[in-house]
């Protein structure tokens, strides 16, 4: 794992997403997340007090703000998910975000306006960190939901320091920096070129001109670079800490990092949430990310255990938001009796590819026969999208719910300048069997049916090949 996907993770397992995902192999949350241009505190006339004591404004963002955040605190997954597909922002649902922080205090309400609103907020549990929260409306009337985003303050940063203002040469040197870094990391050298041509015609048109303050820039720059590319693993990020001058796109983290990484993974159980025997002998597994392989492989053993006697298994990804091929071949191995050519993966500045296998090392009991349904929404991405694509095409698993997010690019943390970091899809999966992979149209489930019904499709689905195989004479 590099550097930079280690910082990734980090910040995604601290303060979660807003919008396309941030598995651990790809950007962070803070860089994939929608986040609203800052604007100047509008006064409002009503407020409305929160349970934790500051003032919420009576603003049409922040009655949706405290909404969500009273859903949130709840715990109450069902009713987190309702939310998100009420308002029509299911990307900001988000249940291992929950698990992990434990809920939010609401420190402060920094800015308002109808709209936006930021915030200020502290961890329940977790590490008890302060993170700033940005949250902003497409519109009031139908309530719809643009974006949610939260960044953790980091050791020796303030509040202050989460955004900052920009000024027409910093802008202009991050301009020409990405085009320069996407041109020579980007996965397809032909897009990379007409993402530079695009950002430079609006630099020329004046897009970015009254773009004052670096978040709301990073996003803005994020936004039409994926009018060309269509790659929700693509995004320019801020960082409140000082990005060192020297560090390398694939620099390895210090062993501080890897301790870090290994405490943030260790105290989320890997993200493994459930492991349990439903009625029926239904094996059910549900976990929300592929964490680093040499620090979750053990917990994913730990979560096969207790299925090892199952007739069936349903794997829950519908929160998945990816992470590490290695850890995808590694629960991969579990399902298979023989050793499987599961994915390649191509590297363009590297020139070269490298194939994923199931592993013949896994410990414990496997389920090489018992039939599989994995279960996906709109949110399981790259990674998991990986699981789901490569069982689908080897006819070992049935996906069951919704098309997935459709990311397959592999990203690279590459530095802009001292506060801006962007990062790039590097490389593409390549499927053994379909020779192509699943980015810009998502996995298409087996059996299509909204993400909320999909745990009970799949579990009547396994009692009726149970029942079959039951009926069936020996020996046929």
């Amino acid at each position: 794992m590099t550097r930079a996907l280690l910082v990734a993770l980090m910040f995604s397992m601290s303060c979660g997403r807003g919008g396309s995902t941030p598995p651990p192999a790809g950007p962070s949350a803070e860089a994939s997340a929608a986040s609203p241009a800052p604007t100047t505190t509008t006064p409002t006339p009503t407020t409305v007090d929160t349970p934790a004591g500051p003032i919420i404004p009576d603003t049409p963002a922040g009655k949706a703000f405290r909404a969500w955040l009273e859903v949130f605190n709840s715990g109450d997954e069902a009713a987190l998910t309702a939310f998100g597909v009420a308002h029509k922002a299911p990307d900001i649902v988000d249940f291992g975000f929950r698990q992990m922080t434990g809920g939010f205090d609401l420190v402060a309400v920094q800015k308002s306006e109808p709209l936006a609103l930021t915030v200020v907020v502290k961890e329940r549990g977790g590490n008890a960190l302060t993170a700033v929260g940005w949250f902003k409306l497409k519109s009031a009337e139908p309530l719809e939901i643009a974006s949610l985003a939260f960044a953790a303050v980091p050791p020796g940063a303030s509040v202050a320091d989460m955004d900052r203002p920009v000024d027409a040469a910093t802008r202009a040197r991050v301009i020409e920096a990405a085009a320069a870094k996407l041109d020579e990391l980007y996965v397809f050298p032909e897009t990379a070129k007409k993402m530079g041509d695009a950002v430079r015609s609006h630099q020329k048109a004046g897009a970015y001109d009254g773009v004052d303050e670096s978040r709301a820039f990073a996003q803005l720059l994020t936004e039409h670079l994926r009018e060309v590319s269509h790659d929700k693993h693509l995004a320019v990020a801020f960082s409140a800490k000082t990005v060192p001058a020297d560090a390398a796109d694939d620099a390895e983290p210090s062993d501080e990092e890897k301790a870090q990484m290994r405490a943030q993974l260790e105290g989320v159980n890997c993200g493994f949430n459930e492991s349990k025997v439903l009625d029926g002998n239904i094996g059910y597994l549900k976990f929300n990310f592929f964490g680093n392989v040499e620090v979750c492989g053990p917990k994913a053993t730990e979560a096969f255990a207790p299925l090892a006697g199952v007739d069936a298994l349903v794997i829950d990804l519908r929160q998945n938001g990816g992470g590490e091929p290695e850890m995808v071949a590694f629960v991969s191995s579990y399902l298979f009796a023989k050793r499987t050519h599961l994915n390649d993966i191509y590297e363009r500045k590297a020139n070269k590819t490298t194939k994923h296998w199931t592993r013949t090392d896994v410990p414990g009991k496997k389920l090489a026969k018992q039939p599989v349904y994995v279960l996906t929404s709109a949110n399981t991405f790259s990674g998991a999208e990986e699981f789901s694509y490569n069982l689908k095409n080897l006819k070992r698993a049935t996906i069951v719910g919704e098309v997935t997010g459709g990311g397959a690019h592999p990203t690279m943390g590459a530095r802009l300048d001292d506060h801006f970091t962007i990062y790039v899809p590097f490389a593409r999966a390549i499927n053994p069997i379909t020779k192509t992979n699943w980015e810009g149209t998502g996995v298409e489930p087996d059996v299509k049916v909204p993400a909320d019904q999909a745990l009970e499709t799949a579990t009547k689905l396994a009692a009726e090949t149970l029942a079959k195989r039951a009926r069936k004479p020996r020996g046929k």
